[in-house]
């Protein structure tokens, strides 16, 4: 089965490895006594990062995973209500 991110999978690779380079630049930060501040705002850019990744992931499963005709992996046979139980687990 091929899920509708499969095309963009390279693209959220890259961000995904980012971000976790991010991560590790401030776990450094806090290593070496950096101004709270200046943390805070590394991990608001984190969080914002992984926003995109998941909107995109998001927007690729409803253009792709929405279509009738492709089968669920969990079981579900409710459509709207997997996707507004993700939605609300994103907030």
């Amino acid at each position: 089965m091929q899920y509708g991110y499969a095309t963009n999978k390279p693209a959220v690779t890259n961000r995904l490895h980012r971000i976790e380079g991010q991560v590790r630049g401030i776990e450094k930060m806090v290593q070496n006594d950096t101004y709270c501040i200046d943390i805070l705002t590394q991990i608001g850019a984190v969080k914002s990062a992984l926003d995109t990744v998941a909107m995109e992931l998001l927007k690729d499963h409803v253009e792709h995973c929405m279509n009738p005709t492709m089968k669920l992996p969990n079981g579900s046979k409710n459509r709207s209500e997997e996707l507004i139980s993700t939605i609300k687990r994103l907030r």
